[in-house]
């Protein structure tokens, strides 16, 4: 059986709300869960680059790359090929826009988006690796301050 790659790139958004650090979360289009933004990586574009843009196609704000955070490594079955993905997660710091304000051609991608402290992320993100990477930001912060 052929095993096909695909390579995404997303960010772990943060900024500081009311002294507090908050991380932007997505809830997919057509799904019940709470993820990071994340996109496959097109053609010559670095995962950096596909991450600042994943993050403003699906939150509707621009954020800078602080540091990478780490790759997540999974499997799983489309149409009947097994494909093996990798996706690089971005510690980024939130530069300008407004939350929710996505453009028209990527609003069927998301279905809300919103701060959530980032205290409670690992709490309500679906996927393990995305809370890994998380919990990794957590750890970052206080080594990055300021960022």
């Amino acid at each position: 059986m052929a095993v096909r790659r695909e390579f995404s790139a997303g960010g772990v958004v943060l900024r500081r709300l009311r002294g507090e650090w908050h991380v932007a979360a997505i809830k997919p289009g057509g799904r019940r869960v709470w993820a990071l933004p994340k996109g496959i990586v097109d053609g010559d574009e670095g995962p950096a680059t596909t991450a600042r843009r994943e993050v403003l196609e699906e939150t509707g704000v621009d954020a800078r790359v602080v540091e990478k955070l780490g790759d997540i490594r999974y499997a799983y079955m489309f149409r009947g090929e097994r494909v093996f993905k990798i996706v690089s997660f971005y510690l980024m710091r939130y530069s300008r826009g407004r939350l929710g304000n996505v453009a028209p051609g990527h609003r069927h991608e998301v279905d809300a988006v919103q701060w959530v402290p980032l205290a409670d992320a690992p709490k309500m993100l679906a996927y393990g690796g995305e809370r890994d990477m998380v919990k990794r930001a957590q750890e970052r912060i206080a080594a990055l301050e300021p960022l």
